[in-house]
């Protein structure tokens, strides 16, 4: 199956993780907006189960707009800012 990184449930993801402290609980011991957010705060954000999550944060991962940072037994996503700007400039140059 021939999976598409552009759908709408990704773009939610990548604009809640603009302002992670906005969108998401606040988690154990972390700040979302300096460690990012797990994939149980994402799933339970579009109200998916976790599996559904992961796969479209790994996707999002894989292309290099999320950045993944493993913090114990968790894995903790948040926006990589620099590739997001790297993106929408092809984009503007007719990529």
């Amino acid at each position: 199956m021939l999976r598409t990184p552009v759908s709408e449930r990704r773009l939610d993801i990548l604009e809640w993780l603009k302002d992670p402290a906005a969108h998401f609980p606040s988690q154990r011991r972390r700040d979302p907006t300096e460690d990012g957010v797990t994939a149980d705060a994402v799933a339970a954000k579009l109200g998916v189960r976790r599996h559904v999550a992961d796969t479209h944060l790994e996707l999002l991962t894989g292309i290099g707009l999320l950045r993944a940072k493993r913090i114990r037994r968790r894995t903790y996503y948040r926006r990589d800012e620099v590739r997001i700007a790297e993106v929408a400039r092809m984009f503007e140059k007719g990529w």
